[in-house]
């Protein structure tokens, strides 16, 4: 019996950044200055994204088996206990700008301008989950990636990236031996269904984090066991 794997690669993807929001985050006001350099990151990046489709054939105590391949994580396990098949993703925005911000002379526009990156980069992946949503006719899409808790350590980008067998090639990403996505402005995980938005933020003890989109949640946290 053979199997259809579903595995798409989006390389047409066209995101905006607003001035204002950029401003709040670099927390400057200067719209001329901010517009060209974000005219700049524009005509640097280039924002693609791959992912598949993965089947859940088993779910353990403490992680599960997409595809054949092993993922250990306790909340993994739970976010997914309803759950049938994932979206393992990979998505990036290219080296252009990396090498653009090596060159900058201007410490602090090098700064600014890997901002700006890092909000492009958030974008793409939140350009694939709307897609995925509208594709597939599903509500609401969460995500976990590998590295933001302990629960799910660094090492499970290993097994994420074995999931696509080579082919994250194709929008020209690779995984060092050290665990470090070249381009460094990429970003993985896996995307699942769920009644609510999930956030690995509400796990997460560290206050100082410009990621942060949700409160630290102690006794959600001390419910599921992951403590940071």
């Amino acid at each position: 019996m053979s199997v259809l794997i579903i595995m798409e690669v989006l390389d047409s993807i066209s995101i905006e950044i607003g001035v204002e929001e950029v401003e709040e985050r670099l927390r400057i006001k200067d719209h001329a200055y901010i517009k060209d350099l974000i005219d700049l990151v524009r005509s640097l990046i280039s924002p693609k994204a791959i992912y598949r489709i993965g089947t859940i054939q088993e779910k353990q105590e403490g992680g599960i088996i997409i595809d054949g391949i092993t993922f250990t994580s306790r909340l993994l396990r739970k976010n997914l206990d309803r759950s049938e098949e994932v979206f393992p993703f990979i998505v990036t925005i290219g080296g252009s700008l990396e090498e653009e911000i090596k060159t900058c002379g201007d410490l602090l526009e090098q700064f600014y301008l890997d901002s700006i990156g890092n909000i492009a980069l958030v974008k793409v992946r939140e350009y694939l989950r709307d897609y995925l949503c509208s594709r597939f006719a599903i509500e609401c899409l969460s995500f976990m990636e590998p590295g933001s808790l302990r629960d799910w350590p660094i090492e499970e980008q290993r097994a994420l990236f074995s999931v696509f067998g080579g082919r994250e090639r194709l929008i020209g990403v690779r995984l060092t031996e050290s665990l470090l996505m070249i381009p460094m402005k990429s970003l993985s995980g896996i995307f699942f269904s769920t009644e609510e938005p999930f956030y690995t933020c509400q796990f997460c003890s560290r206050e100082r984090c410009e990621s942060r989109r949700v409160s630290y949640n102690k006794e959600l946290a001390t419910r599921y066991g992951v403590h940071e």
